[in-house]
């Protein structure tokens, strides 16, 4: 019987489950205290007011303190502080190429001294992965770069950032997910790449960050036949155990991706599939959003799932209580609850990013006089990224309108007579988004297309093309006071005004 509930115990702290809603839920004392390991906050814990998202976090820490307490602040796109009014901060393409270190570290900092001021001990960031494929449609600007090494400094610096303030980094999605085609959501993408070039380019980042301390690890639902060809990295003791433990000598916490994404569980159920994880070498097995209220459901569903596999001998127990120690030692360097973030730490930080941003987009070239009409090419974007808020340039005196599925023909807004900007993320990715923006330049080749995506080949086609690298506000709004700016400048002069006020002579 103590065995048993040692078992129970141990399963218990290596999941990471979720909940609905916007407060704590009722069962959740319950579940820590059988060792839940922790909680991740999702879109369907986000309120609109960030100051109620933070308010969430630190409860959370209160009520239940043994917790691991995790969400995605990437920074950039992928925020969840920020989500109902656009990240502060810039994405990881604009901190790259603008290549200034402590830049990148500056905010790291500040982005881990207000998730500490909200109680997360642990940020699912940075993303390491090298982005190598323009078309990649779940990375894109999450990414530093295509350069490697490049990737891998800025990796290492976001880390020390952002563990320096008692946050927990997760260092993502290894081995790299930057060549991909596929967003493991929706299915079980595979990169063909041969074992030098995996050596060379993804793994290069990993080195890094384990280098530089980093606490955790995040694994991705992807094939590599090169070193795996059965299971995806997720699953794989090859990939976890034998490369990441063993030739790379990672000693922290390795963490699944959600497990309820199609790449890991699609065929064979997340339960199933945390039991394989565990197996193949992960600590932490992050479940997923939860479903119509099943949190706690399916935080038992994956625990009854672990003690059976301990029981048929399919799991050795040592593998489980080696995982929960790991969690158990993540739990007490940083689960320490919450502290006021400083201000001019935040502050720092925040303009950095901002200074970042002003450098990467530069000038636009000249923009006509009068009215400006703002449109929003809305595309949607990828589960990571969700609905949180992008693209708000700021413009001053802009209207703005939106073009969704029911496109205007190009001539609706031909006949606007002042500056028409376009506004997209990753245009060239949907067809019908694509075509519809060619028809327009067709109309209107003095139209400024803002590209705040990763831009693809085609859009070096385009004659007025500026690239935002993220659709975050210092981004954005880079590219709004860049556009004022050349609109002033082509503004007709003012009138001469006369010498003096007239005087009657007397």
């Amino acid at each position: 019987m103590i065995a048993d509930a040692s078992v129970r115990r141990a399963a218990h702290r290596t999941v990471l489950g979720a909940f609905e809603g916007t407060s704590v839920p009722g069962w959740l004392a319950g579940l820590a205290d059988d060792g839940l390991g922790g909680i991740c906050l999702y879109g369907n814990n986000l309120a609109a007011d960030p100051l109620e998202v933070a308010s969430l976090g630190r409860a959370l820490a209160a009520a239940c303190p043994s917790l691991v307490l995790a969400l995605d602040e990437e920074g950039g796109d992928v925020t969840r502080l920020h989500y109902a009014d656009s990240s502060p901060y810039p994405g990881n393409a604009v901190l790259g190429r603008a290549d200034d270190l402590r830049t990148t570290g500056a905010v790291a900092r500040a982005i881990g001294a207000e998730l500490k001021a909200a109680g997360i001990s642990l940020d699912l960031a940075p993303d390491a992965d090298v982005n190598s494929n323009p078309r990649n449609p779940v990375i894109g600007t999450r990414s530093f770069g295509a350069d490697p090494a490049l990737v891998a400094r800025h990796t290492a610096a976001w880390v020390r950032g952002l563990q320096s303030q008692g946050v927990a980094a997760c260092v993502k999605h290894f081995p790299g997910h930057g060549d991909t085609s596929t967003d493991s959501h929706l299915a079980l993408p595979r990169v063909d790449a041969d074992l030098s070039t995996l050596l060379r380019r993804e793994l290069v980042p990993f080195v890094a960050a384990s280098a530089a301390g980093a606490a955790t690890i995040m694994t991705s639902h992807i094939v590599l036949p090169a070193l795996d060809p059965e299971r995806p990295a997720t699953l794989s003791p090859r990939i976890l155990t034998g490369l990441l433990r063993g030739e790379l000598g990672f000693s922290g916490v390795i963490i699944t991706d959600a497990l309820d994404m199609a790449g890991a569980s699609a065929m064979i159920g997340v339960p199933a599939a945390a039991v394989a994880s565990l197996a193949a070498g992960a600590d932490l097995l992050c479940i997923g959003p939860s479903l119509r209220g099943r949190g706690r459901d399916e935080v038992r569903d994956v625990v009854d799932a672990v003690v059976a596999a301990v029981g048929d001998g399919t799991l050795p127990v040592e593998r489980l209580y080696d995982a929960a120690a790991r969690v158990d030692a993540l739990s007490a360097a940083y689960a320490t609850g919450a502290r006021p973030a400083d201000p001019t730490l935040v502050e720092t930080g925040r303009a950095a990013g901002r200074r970042a941003a002003v450098a990467v987009v530069g000038e636009v070239g000249t923009v006509g006089d009068g009215p400006p009409l703002v449109v929003r090419l809305e595309t949607g974007a990828n589960m990571a990224v969700g609905d949180a808020a992008w693209g708000d340039l700021g413009v001053t005196g802009a209207s703005v309108v939106s073009v969704v599925d029911g496109h205007p023909s190009a001539t609706d807004l031909r006949g606007h007579d002042g500056p028409l900007v376009v506004v997209a993320r990753a245009a060239a990715s949907h067809a019908d988004s694509w075509a519809w923006l060619r028809t327009l330049v067709d109309a209107r080749p003095d139209a400024v297309v803002v590209e705040l995506g990763w831009p693809a080949p085609e859009i070096d086609a385009l004659p007025r093309v500026v690239r935002g690298w993220g659709g975050s506000l210092p981004p954005s709004r880079a590219v709004g006071e860049a556009i004022d700016r050349a609109r002033r400048a082509t503004a007709p002069a003012p009138a001469p005004a006369p010498d003096g006020p007239h005087r009657e002579e007397r």
